[in-house]
């Protein structure tokens, strides 16, 4: 099974991920986790892509930061979805090809219809056909609250975009949901309050 969990920063993504993970292993699943971003990644050539896409501009163009995300996205894909997903084991992603859609087209303005045709060139149909999908939520000032109690962690490179920026990213999320018939689930609460909910949607 392939679920996914999509959302702007701060919507607390990975914690409602590692969070479900728990749960399925507790009800006997094996459960493979990773986030897109590459971030938190023990792969030496992940992290080096998304050290070159997070933590400064380098001066990279928009191009190829898309291209640099869909290298990460692809590079995991092989290494752990798919392998995990081939021994019937449940993968739950954070963050997929709607985070570059999003960020890198609605925000930036990288042409959507290039971001779309070299996903869907590279990515198997199945990454673009999970099981399970959600976009979580938050109001606009209850991110900025969140964003700014993270401290160090907000200084990658679309969380220092100003105000203005996150409110067009939250705005186009709730217009790719739409446009794609995405669930989303707003994510103000505890992360427990907030699990609660996902459970109910993802009726597990």
């Amino acid at each position: 099974m392939l679920i996914i969990i999509e959302g702007q920063d701060a919507t607390g993504k990975d914690t409602e991920a590692a969070l479900l993970k728990n749960y399925l292993e507790i009800s006997g699943e094996e459960v493979v986790h990773y986030s897109e971003s590459g971030t938190g990644s023990s792969d030496e050539f992940v992290q080096k892509i998304a050290s070159l896409n997070y933590k400064s501009d380098y001066g990279i163009d928009k191009k190829t930061r898309v291209l640099l995300y869909l290298v990460n996205r692809y590079e995991q894909w092989k290494k752990l979805a798919e392998p995990a997903l081939k021994d019937g084991k449940t993968v739950i992603i954070t963050r997929n090809w709607f985070s570059t859609l999003i960020y890198e087209g609605y925000g930036t303005g990288v042409s959507k219809s290039f971001i779309k045709k070299i996903h869907h060139d590279l990515m198997p149909e199945k990454y673009f056909n999970p099981d399970k999908i959600v976009i979580l939520t938050l109001s606009d000032e209850e991110r900025k609250k969140r964003l700014l109690s993270q401290g160090k962690r907000s200084e990658e490179f679309f969380k220092t975009k100003d105000f203005e920026f996150q409110k067009k990213i939250n705005k186009a999320y709730l217009e790719v949901a739409k446009d794609y018939s995405i669930e989303t689930l707003d994510s103000t609460g505890t992360p427990e309050e907030v699990f609660e909910k996902l459970k109910k949607l993802f009726k597990i």
